[in-house]
């Protein structure tokens, strides 16, 4: 007798009709519940718009709207996305690859509640004991107080008091918990020969014409027509030291701040990584940063430097590998604390089981890579009791050697085993032969992608004939013959991070792979060895920022060439010809799109009607080049563009150049016009390549240029890199992908493990020698991988 379905049981579907984010063209899907679900296709055929722009961010926006609008008002808005319809949802969460916060003060420990519990574990185990988890704190400032206090005693009898307060904190006073200290070069700060009207002042942002100069001009202190190296000590004081001060300007409120106060809230506040790169630029040309001498960079006072477990103080546990503070936290058998140890050995524990136990608790959490940050953030979830939940993964084995990838599978199947729904977009072959479902978009990028060209299992991807399906068992082959070096670079005793005296010749002329384990020394042989003078370019993964104001022409300098030519051909000023300037509609102040806040609820952008979502004044758009206006050329793409520039009456040696370097890069298709907010990582990345291929250097130095490319685009960047060497330019790439290590010329491979079991050179030669004979990880993997490339064309 069959036996009737339960009504709850029949939604194991999440279903999408009609979603149209970005380039997504009605998509209409339907992937199954509590199942594995890949999704595949090159970069930027609409992947991360799909699961990201549109399954996860509708979850997330009906969540929060299951909270009063009082809670609402104090939470990001989300607007819902440009779909039909979305059912089957559960409750979404998002691990990408997004940088953890670069706040300075950030570290590993803070961002996953290790900190916390080791804090606790002091106050209670420390000898002596100095005080509560606040006192181990280097987030946390010592704090007295002292003052008189009124006590009622009995009706209508008062008692004055005088009490004293106290509450320890762990942070080092000379360094406010940052472990570092520094010292502003004032030379850098101003033109002593100047007056300040005279334009003295060199730092970002302090302009005479603005608020800046009216507070100058009108605080009294010092006289803004007299040079710099005539004021008095007291002027002087006042221009650079002097504590923020009330007064009055036209009978206006202001403050006025000295110049260094000013610089060390404005700008030594922030992470320097993160800020934008003419403000660095200052930065670190103004500014020396030392390691504190009061606390040794550890960020605490001595107070908590002193409290010792088993002779260990908070500041050694934290500087230890995580994967020694386990076994050191594993020998701790404390009953009064057995619980919190039971939850901090579970936590150290994960780390090891994600492969980030070469990590310490004390790393700034900025420092981490994309791949890294990813797997921080997993940790939270290894050991959650939640199922039932949509679990989204965006490239969860980017940054991760060939040896972790089995790792990293297992997890995503022991997410879904518990019964969640995980969803991950890949472009790795071996995470998507374990999906239950493939959904695979494309045909192509940009426009000429967001639809969905097969949807089933990995079997029927093979077999379907899409470019993902095609390049699915591709497999590079060793190159018959490899290129000669012109000479070398010497690199002799490099102790940075885990290195371990690594003396190597590094071959110039030719392609070299830097490779091994995530953890291993790569990136701190490379980045923090090789001298600057040897004239590097580098790319690294760090992510391009830019508003949504900013588009591939803005960020590569595209348009100052393109503005120069317009403004030539008309005779006016080039300023006209920018959205963000003089050129800017007036209505919609260039965006192309008028934003209502709607307070709690979801803003809307509606196309300005003046412009048309051309973002131009009229009168601007009656100017032409080539037969075009200027919002014309800002919607073609690079491909018609590098031809529009290229020849004929536009012909623009400056311009065709950048364009010409972002179609090397497989970017042929993108908008110049498109806001930098609207691209994928992968797109991202190769823009940035891009950018920096224009340098001048003799030496490239490239951090993982796979991330984010599809099995297609990397025969193009090998094509690219190819084309850089024949070039004469010497290319080191850090890099886990075989096909980038099949094709060097030359291999360097770090191990045998990662952080202190690393640091060591386990291999250099060529990859035919790596291959012969597989004496480390990375040469078992690529012997397999070229292994099954021979097997593959000896099947066919």
């Amino acid at each position: 007798m069959a036996i009737d379905q339960h009504p709850a049981d029949s939604h194991d579907l999440i279903r999408v009709q009609g979603a149209r984010e970005n380039n997504l063209k009605d998509v209409s899907v339907q992937i199954p519940k509590r199942r594995l679900t890949v999704f595949t296709g090159v970069s930027g055929s609409g992947k991360s718009s799909l699961v990201f722009g549109t399954i996860a961010a509708e979850s997330q926006r009906m969540i929060n709207e299951t909270y009063s609008a009082f809670v609402q008002g104090f939470m990001p808005t989300l607007s819902r996305p440009e779909v039909d319809l979305l059912d089957g949802l559960t409750t979404a969460i998002i691990v990408d690859q997004e940088r953890i916060g670069a706040n300075p003060r950030s570290t590993v420990g803070t961002v996953t509640d290790a900190n916390a519990m080791l804090r606790i574990l002091f106050s209670r185990l420390g000898d002596p004991q100095i005080g509560p988890p606040s006192a181990f704190s280097f987030n946390v400032p010592s704090v007295r107080a002292s003052g008189a206090i009124t006590v009622e005693r009995g009706e209508g009898k008062t008692k004055a008091e005088k009490v004293v307060f106290n509450r320890l904190g762990g942070m080092c006073p000379r360094c406010e918990g940052m472990g570092s200290v520094n010292d502003i070069d004032r030379a850098a700060l101003y033109d002593d020969s100047k007056s300040l009207n005279e334009g003295a002042l060199t730092i970002p942002g302090y302009s005479m014409e603005g608020w800046y100069g009216r507070i100058f001009r009108g605080c009294g202190y010092f006289d803004p027509d007299k040079p710099i190296r005539d004021y008095g000590k007291k002027e002087l004081h006042d221009l650079l030291y002097r504590e923020p001060t009330k007064i009055k300007i036209d009978g206006i409120n202001l403050t006025y701040s000295g110049l260094i106060p000013s610089i060390q809230k404005s700008y030594l506040s922030k992470d320097v990584e993160a800020m934008q790169p003419h403000i660095r630029a200052f930065v670190e040309r103004a500014v020396t940063f030392t390691t504190c001498p009061e606390c040794g960079g550890t960020r605490l006072a001595e107070s908590a430097r002193s409290s010792r477990i088993r002779g260990i103080n908070i500041a050694d546990a934290c500087s230890m590998q995580i994967s020694d503070l386990a076994d050191w936290v594993r020998g701790l058998n404390e009953a009064s604390v057995a619980p919190l140890l039971a939850g901090l050995q579970h936590l150290l524990d994960s780390f090891a089981e994600i492969g980030l136990g070469y990590l310490s608790l004390d790393r700034p959490s900025g420092t981490l890579s994309g791949g890294e940050a990813q797997r921080t953030k997993m940790i939270r979830h290894l050991g959650s009791s939640l199922t039932d939940v949509t679990y989204v993964f965006d490239e969860p084995t980017t940054g991760l050697h060939p040896h972790d990838v089995q790792r990293m599978n297992d997890l995503l199947l022991r997410l879904r085993d518990k019964g969640n729904t995980v969803l991950v977009v890949e472009h790795e072959p071996e995470t998507i032969e374990i999906a239950d479902h493939v959904i695979d978009l494309g045909p192509g990028a940009g426009t000429a992608g967001g639809e969905v060209v097969f949807q089933g299992t990995v079997d029927g991807l093979r077999a379907s004939g899409t470019l993902t399906g095609r390049h699915l068992g591709d497999r590079a082959s060793l190159k018959p013959a490899v290129r000669t070096p012109t000479g070398k670079l010497q690199i002799r005793g490099a102790t940075r991070h885990n290195l371990k005296d690594v003396s190597v010749d590094i071959p110039l002329g030719v392609l070299v792979v830097v490779t091994g384990v995530a953890g291993s020394g790569k990136s701190s042989l490379i980045h923090g060895s090789v001298p600057a003078s040897a004239g590097v370019v580098s790319v690294d993964q760090a992510p391009i920022k830019g508003s949504r104001r900013s588009n591939p022409a803005t960020y590569t300098g595209l348009l100052e060439p393109i503005r120069k030519a317009f403004a030539k051909a008309n005779g006016v000023k080039p300023a006209l010809f920018s959205a963000n300037s003089e050129g800017a509609c007036p209505t919609c102040n260039g965006a192309g799109v008028i934003y209502t806040d709607l307070a709690m609820m979801a803003g809307v952008a509606t196309v300005c009607e003046e412009c048309g979502g051309k973002r131009f004044q009229a009168q601007v758009l009656e100017y032409r080049f080539g037969g075009k206006d200027i919002s014309e050329v800002l919607s073609m793409p690079v491909s018609e563009a590098a031809e529009f520039f290229g020849s004929g009456p536009a012909k623009t040696p400056a311009a065709h150049a950048i364009l010409a370097r972002m179609a090397d890069v497989g970017l042929g298709y993108l908008s110049l016009g498109q806001p930098l907010t609207t691209l994928s990582g992968g797109e991202r990345q190769r823009l940035k390549l891009a950018t920096h291929m224009g340098d001048k250097g003799g030496i490239y130095v490239l951090d993982e240029p796979t991330t984010g490319l599809h099995l297609a685009d990397v025969e193009n960047l090998l094509g690219l890199l190819d084309r850089l060497v024949d070039a004469g330019k010497s290319v080191m790439v850090i890099e886990h992908h075989q096909a980038v290590m099949a094709h060097a010329d030359w291999i360097i491979d770090l191990g045998p493990g990662a952080g202190h079991d690393g640091g060591r050179i386990v291999f250099e030669g060529t990859p035919a020698d790596l291959v012969a004979a597989p004496s480390t990880l990375t040469g078992e993997h690529l012997a397999r991988y070229v292994g099954s490339r021979a097997e593959a064309v000896l099947s066919r």
